[in-house]
């Protein structure tokens, strides 16, 4: 996951709408099926997955009143925390 990429995604929700993402979201889960897709292709798809994920999830608590750059950095610490255990 990449904070850059996550944070441009948020502000394409608010400007947007999230349900871009989620459809995005849909198509990407969907071509990871397709025939003959090679390996370097799913690490692709599942980055992109991963930073729209995370996006959904700043989006719902900067919905919930937590200011952008605070929920930005508290989901960064989180999966940066997963991580480390």
């Amino acid at each position: 996951m990449r904070l850059p990429i996550i944070k441009h995604i948020v502000e394409f929700i608010e400007k947007n709408d999230e349900d871009y993402v989620v459809e995005s979201m849909e198509l990407l889960e969907d071509l990871i099926e397709a025939k003959g897709i090679k390996d370097e292709e799913l690490e692709v798809i599942g980055e992109l997955l991963s930073n729209f994920s995370g996006a959904l999830e700043v989006q719902k608590e900067v919905r919930a009143g937590i200011p952008k750059k605070e929920a930005l950095n508290g989901f960064m610490k989180r999966v940066m925390g997963s991580i480390d255990t």
